[in-house]
């Protein structure tokens, strides 16, 4: 058995029975989950250069997929490269891809859908890491086989995301198998866990809790370990509670208060009246300027994160972008000379926010292009801000932008998506996203926003 001087208990733990199944030819598959940052990946490196040694002679090939080559694979590669120098082992690294030990050869490879890698064989030991992120499908039809002839110990490796990811459904599959024969091959080891070995880690987890609320699916996934459910809704019952404030809608900016803009942008529509074009179309979309006031918070406080307080809605519908430049200039630059305006720039967007650097300058104004990533980091961002407390909105006051605030929030829905990312939107059938959309660049724009200078800043704008 492997005893590195340096692997925690729980490693050890894990690596033991990886090769103890993989020594007897025993063909088990292992589950193993660790909260991020906890030595996954240096578990995996001592496991691999320790088959690297005990079959230098005998020869085989072991194999290890990530989600994608580079950067994951590469990480793997550079771990299993250290863990071989520790070891003074001297081995050759071919083909981009391939450590070899004397006989012996570790290949490291992609798991993207479309990676070609049928062909290839396990005979040692056969890994998935990231096993969340890796499509079953992809896993059962090309992967899976590489170990059937030589009946190889296979390794599943991650985190938690939902119940239908790959790691999840090994994970069941191995706790119904232990129930039967009571040998364990699932190793599972949250934040609590890992930080009774690391005090750093602890501080560093407790922090990051603080910055995203302990119910993000980031933080509950990653670090807990627990499975992304629920019925679909973007915010939970918790999250909708910790938004509502009782802060004052303003309709002026207060002296000495630093102010941000999030703004969504309609598509364009014919000329009509607002109150008009609601009455026959309520689902129009709309241009939607949501208006925040920042606050840092100071020593002593709960969180030394800044709090965001929306304090203003503005909301233009069936108008054409021509038509709400000369207002937006107005609302942004002269009555609330907002610090920082994140625009959404997808599509016709484009010359809007291109119209707002030059009025108000590129310092200011930042264009936000929506693609599937980009949309997940700001839904992630919304949920971190909202679950840490440190968004509010304020406290009713009978309008027709509250109601519809409100209306959006508590229909928002959100889907999960591979490579833990996740869409989050109001079906179109029941409505539009725009306030939704609005709040969350408003967010954004509080990223850009240099801690150190706000007091700078105050003093002129530009």
């Amino acid at each position: 058995m492997v005893t590195p001087y340096d692997l925690r208990p729980y490693q050890l733990e894990i690596a033991n029975a990886v090769l103890r199944s993989a020594a007897n030819r025993d063909g088990m598959t292992f589950s193993v989950m660790i909260a991020r940052q906890g030595g996954k990946n240096e578990t995996s490196a001592w496991v691999e250069a320790a088959t690297l040694m005990y079959s230098a002679r005998s020869g085989g090939s072991a194999i290890k997929a990530a989600p994608t080559f580079h950067p994951q694979a590469l990480i793997s590669i550079s771990r299993l490269r250290e863990a071989l120098r520790r070891f003074h082992m001297p081995y050759a690294f071919t083909h981009g891809h391939i450590l070899s030990l004397g006989r012996a050869r570790q290949l490291f490879l992609s798991a993207h859908p479309t990676s070609n890698v049928v062909g290839n064989t396990a005979s040692l030991l056969l890994e998935v890491d990231e096993s969340q992120d890796v499509s079953p499908e992809k896993y059962d039809r090309e992967l899976r086989p590489m170990g059937a002839a030589r009946n190889v110990t296979t390794v599943h490796y991650g985190t938690a995301w939902d119940e239908e990811s790959l790691l999840e459904q090994v994970k069941q599959s191995n706790l119904e198998l232990e129930r039967k024969d009571r040998v364990r091959r699932h190793f599972e080891y949250d934040w609590n866990a890992v930080a009774e070995f690391n005090p750093d880690y602890l501080r560093y987890v407790e922090a990051e809790r603080e910055r995203l609320g302990g119910d993000h699916p980031l933080f509950q996934s990653q670090y807990c370990l627990i499975p992304v459910t629920g019925d679909g809704s973007f915010l939970s019952g918790t999250h909708r509670a910790l938004l509502r404030g009782n802060q004052e809608r303003l309709s002026a900016p207060k002296d000495k208060a630093t102010y941000l803009a999030g703004i969504d942008l309609s598509g364009e529509a014919e000329e009509a009246d607002d109150a008009r074009l609601r009455a026959l179309k309520p689902r129009q979309d709309s241009t939607v300027v949501t208006i925040g006031e920042l606050e840092e918070r100071g020593v002593g406080m709960e969180s030394k994160l800044p709090s965001l307080r929306v304090v203003e809605h503005y909301w233009w519908t069936g108008r054409p972008h021509t038509e709400v430049y000369s207002n937006l200039v107005q609302i942004l630059k002269e009555l609330w000379r907002c610090r920082r305006v994140v625009v959404d720039a997808t599509g016709i967007g484009a010359g809007v926010a291109t119209f707002l650097q030059k009025a108000l300058g590129k310092s200011v104004v930042t264009p936000f292009l929506f693609t599937a990533q980009s949309k997940s980091r700001l839904g992630f961002d919304l949920l971190s801000a909202i679950g840490s407390g440190r968004l509010r909105m304020y406290k009713a006051d009978g309008s027709p932008e509250y109601g519809e605030f409100w209306s959006q929030i508590s229909k928002a829905r959100s889907a999960l998506r591979p490579n833990q990312t996740m869409n989050f939107y109001v079906d179109p059938a029941r409505g539009h996203d725009d306030f939704l959309t609005s709040l969350a660049l408003l967010v954004r724009a509080s990223d850009y926003v240099p801690r150190r200078a706000l007091g700078r800043l105050r003093e002129g704008y530009e």
